[in-house]
């Protein structure tokens, strides 16, 4: 699949649907990532995540240069499997996101709108919040009569 690379950008497979994490070097992407891949998650990118837009739905692969591999702070570059798929939440790292989301952002990428929520980083129970975010504000998986 062609498209834009997104630096920064983690994502992962859950349940069909990508999740991307966004977030500044050391935030903690790679972690959230790993603790997810633990609970079911596949990967999609470390660092960087390919999406292109197809039938009004944006789109995430692997980036071209680093597909399959993950850093794993203190251990190294770790070869994982891969999935693609469509993109559900963006969630974005940040110290400061407030405890209770009144209202869901969404972001245009590549044409599609996505939503986007804050994601306080770094605490032991990040990978439950992260699947329940996605399960509360994600875009839901295509319907079988609709293209993906």
């Amino acid at each position: 699949m062609s498209g834009r690379v997104l630096a920064n950008v983690t994502g992962v497979a859950l349940g069909g649907r990508v999740l991307l994490v966004e977030g500044p070097p050391g935030a903690g992407k790679s972690s959230l990532a790993l603790a997810l891949i633990d609970r079911g998650a596949v990967l999609v990118g470390d660092d960087a995540v390919t999406v292109s837009a197809r039938d009004r739905r944006l789109l995430a692969s692997p980036p071209p240069n680093t597909a399959g591999l993950i850093e794993i702070r203190n251990v190294g570059i770790v070869e994982m499997p891969v999935a693609q798929g469509p993109v559900a939440l963006v969630i974005v790292l940040d110290s400061a996101a407030p405890r209770f989301p009144m209202e869901v952002a969404t972001r245009e990428i590549e044409g599609c709108a996505v939503p986007v929520l804050p994601f306080a980083p770094g605490d032991a129970a990040q990978a439950l919040r992260a699947e329940r975010a996605l399960a509360v504000y994600g875009l839901p998986l295509p319907k079988p009569d609709e293209k993906a």
